[in-house]
């Protein structure tokens, strides 16, 4: 059975939301609902938190959930992401040993996942034999043939092309930042690299969402997005639980 490592990335500083991390959405910390996604996956064995904040190190605690506390160096806005998740690594098999097979990357800041995508991910990951699975959507009205330059105010298009009908564009995909799993064999083999990228390998490969699965907070709007996202989904739950209970009286 492969040991599965699903890790919270929770820096402390953030420019677009202050604090957005630990800033509370509906009740709770943003990244609290990070850690129960990755406490709810079945194909997750163990979970941890990398972050400089002392406020996510609490909730991490919170839940039970163990931290690696981030040197500066690896927590500034030019620090790579992948050597955050070695230093994770490397602190919890200095801890008790523990060396994973995969590792599964969550952004603390994304608060709204499809249900399961975590273990789909893992799952696709360890069937096709790929070094990484990552979670996309597609980009919608945003397609690089609708897109324009401008010089000064005259415009043009970006790629040029004649195609008018969303029909007609070809299908293209943006990373959503909801999950991000590879094996661990290939984040360790990238250390030194200058490619910001090799800790997905060569064998990269995707699940395609759709948009509103996914609410990403990079700025205020994704804030309020969430919000009324989860809102939402804790009605649509109140009103099947209503429907199911009737069923069962009835």
């Amino acid at each position: 059975m492969s040991k599965v490592l699903a890790i919270v990335a929770a820096r402390a500083g953030s420019k677009g939301v202050p604090s957005k991390n630990v800033r509370e959405l509906q009740g709770k910390p943003v990244v609290a609902y990070s850690l129960e996604a990755a406490l709810a996956a079945k194909r997750v064995d163990r979970v941890a938190v990398s972050t400089d904040d002392a406020r996510a190190m609490a909730v991490a605690q919170a839940y039970d959930v163990g931290v690696a506390e981030r040197p500066a160096e690896l927590a500034s806005d030019t620090a790579r992401i992948d050597e955050a998740l070695r230093h994770c690594c490397a602190a919890l098999q200095a801890q008790d040993g523990y060396v994973p097979d995969v590792v599964v990357m969550l952004y603390a800041n994304v608060p709204v996942r499809s249900e399961g995508i975590i273990d789909r991910a893992v799952e696709h990951l360890l069937t096709t034999g790929a070094d990484s699975v990552q979670t996309l959507t597609n980009v919608g009205k945003y397609h690089p043939y609708w897109l324009y330059q401008m010089n000064g105010d005259r415009i043009s298009k970006y790629i040029d092309n004649e195609v008018y009908r969303r029909q007609e564009l070809p299908p293209v995909y943006a990373i959503d930042s909801a999950v991000g799993a590879m094996r661990y064999e290939v984040l360790r083999a990238a250390a030194g690299s200058d490619n910001p990228h090799a800790m997905w390998g060569t064998d990269r490969r995707g699940i395609a969402q759709e948009a509103h699965e996914t609410v990403d907070i990079d700025h205020l709007r994704d804030f309020f997005l969430a919000e009324a996202t989860l809102r939402q989904r804790a009605n649509e739950e109140a009103v099947q639980l209503t429907h199911t209970e009737g069923q069962w009286h009835g």
